[in-house]
C-alpha cells in the first residue's frame, strides 16, 4: 500500500512537473519574467532564489506550479511573494505576460500541453525502439476444440499450429476465417505442426450450418504472441504515429464520458480520479517496471488531452480567451475571463469529487479499473 501511495505521487509529480516546465522554459525563452518555479504545492516549506526566479519545495508533494509575472493586467503592478517594494517596481512591464503579444501568450500556454505529449511519444519510442512490444504473430494457434465438431473428429488438437488450408498460407485468424467460409460443406486439407513440432496433413469438412459459438470447424484460435522491436531511426516516427493513434483513442473516450454524464448522469466504467488512479498504479505495479512505464505514458497523453480543451481554469480555457483577443484584436474583460475561471474550476472540483465518490464506492465492493481477461 505504501509502495503504491509512493510510486503514485511519484509519477503525479513528474506529469505535472513536466508540465509546468514546458510553460517555464518557453516563458524563459521569450523573455517572460518567471517568479516561481514550485515542487509540491504551497505553503513553501523552502525556497532559494537564483537571479529573478525562486524555486521552491513546497508542503503538498502533487506535481508543481509555475508562477508568472503579471499573469493578469491586474497583477502586474502588485509587490509579488519573494520581492521586496523596490524590485518589483522596477522590472519592465514589457515583460509582464499580460503585455505580450497573443502568439507569444498562446505558446507558453500550449507549451505544458506539448511537454506531457512529448514525454508519452518518448516512452513509446523507447517501447518501440528499445524495450519491445507485445504483438501478434504470424502463426495461427488453436486454443480449444469444441466436442463433437468436425476439428475434434479429424484429429485437430488444442495447441496445433495450422500453417496452411488447401495451400493458402494461413498467417492471421482473419485468414483462416475467410479461407474456410469461401469452402463451407466442402473437403479442405490443413497443413499443421503438432505441439512436439512433429508435421501433420488434417481433413475435414466444415459446416454449412453450425451453432453461432463453435463455427464452421468447431475452434477457438489465436495468434501468437511476439516481441516487436524496430530500427532505433524508425522507432521515433512509429512512436509519434502511435501517440496521436492513442490521442484520438482518448478524445474519442472524453466524448463517451461526456455524454455519459450530461445526458445520464453516469460515471462509465473505467472512467477513474485520483483514488483511482492510485488504484490502478497499484495494479500497474504488480506487472513490473514497464508496465509503470506504459501507464505513465497514457496518463501524460490524457493529462495533455484534458488540458487542452477549451475549458476555463484549464489551459485550453486559457487558451481560447486569447485566441478570441487573436481574432476579435480586443480582449475579453479581467473580470469575465476571472468569473468563467472560477465557474470552470468550480465545476471541475464537483466532477472531480463525483468522480472520487465512485473511486471510493469501487475501492470498498473489492473491484478492479482493468477489465478481466
Amino acid at each position: 500500500m505504501i509502495i503504491t501511495v509512493l510510486v503514485f505521487l511519484l509519477i503525479l509529480s513528474v506529469l505535472v512537473l513536466v508540465h509546468e516546465a514546458g510553460h517555464f522554459f518557453v516563458a524563459k525563452k521569450l523573455g517572460i519574467k518567471v517568479e516561481e518555479f514550485g515542487f509540491g504545492l504551497p505553503p513553501r516549506i523552502f525556497g532559494i532564489k537564483r537571479g529573478e526566479t525562486i524555486y521552491s519545495i513546497n508542503l503538498l508533494p502533487i506535481g508543481g506550479f509555475v508562477k508568472l509575472y503579471g499573469e493578469d493586467e491586474a497583477g502586474a503592478g502588485r509587490v509579488k511573494r519573494g520581492f521586496t517594494e523596490k524590485e518589483s517596481k522596477a522590472v519592465d512591464k514589457d515583460r509582464a505576460f499580460f503585455a505580450r503579444p497573443v502568439w507569444q501568450r498562446a505558446l507558453v500556454v500550449v507549451a505544458g500541453v506539448v511537454m506531457n505529449f512529448l514525454l508519452a511519444v518518448v516512452i513509446i519510442t523507447y517501447f518501440f525502439g528499445v524495450a519491445g512490444v507485445q504483438a501478434p504473430g504470424d502463426k495461427v494457434i488453436v486454443s480449444q476444440i469444441v466436442k463433437n465438431s468436425p476439428a475434434d473428429k479429424s484429429g485437430l488438437k488444442s495447441g496445433d499450429i495450422i500453417e496452411t488450408i488447401n495451400g493458402i498460407q494461413i498467417t492471421s485468424p482473419k485468414t483462416l476465417v475467410s479461407v474456410t467460409k469461401s469452402h463451407l460443406g466442402e473437403k479442405i486439407a490443413l497443413h499443421v505442426q503438432k505441439e512436439s513440432g512433429e508435421e501433420k496433413d488434417i481433413t475435414l469438412v466444415p459446416r454449412k450450418n453450425y451453432p453461432t459459438n463453435e463455427g464452421p470447424m468447431g475452434i477457438s484460435i489465436s495468434s501468437n504472441i511476439v516481441t516487436k522491436k524496430y530500427p532505433l531511426y524508425q522507432a521515433p516516427l512509429i512512436g509519434l504515429m502511435e501517440a496521436f493513434k492513442q490521442s484520438w483513442a482518448i478524445i474519442a473516450g472524453l466524448g463517451m464520458v461526456f455524454s455519459q454524464l450530461l445526458f445520464h448522469a453516469q460515471i462509465p466504467k473505467g472512467v477513474a480520479g485520483p483514488v483511482g488512479i492510485a488504484q490502478l498504479t497499484g495494479q500497474f505495479i504488480q506487472f513490473g517496471p514497464l508496465a509503470v512505464l506504459s501507464l505513465v505514458s497514457l496518463l501524460s497523453l490524457n493529462l495533455a488531452i484534458l488540458n487542452i480543451l477549451p475549458i476555463p481554469a484549464l489551459d485550453g480555457g486559457r487558451l481560447f480567451f486569447i485566441l478570441i483577443e487573436g481574432v476579435t484584436g480586443r480582449k475579453v474583460p479581467q473580470k469575465y475571463e476571472a468569473y468563467a475561471h472560477a465557474i470552470g474550476m468550480a465545476i471541475l472540483l464537483a466532477l472531480i469529487a463525483f468522480i472520487t465518490l465512485s473511486d471510493i464506492i469501487r475501492l470498498i465492493s473489492g473491484q478492479s479499473i482493468l477489465p478481466k481477461p
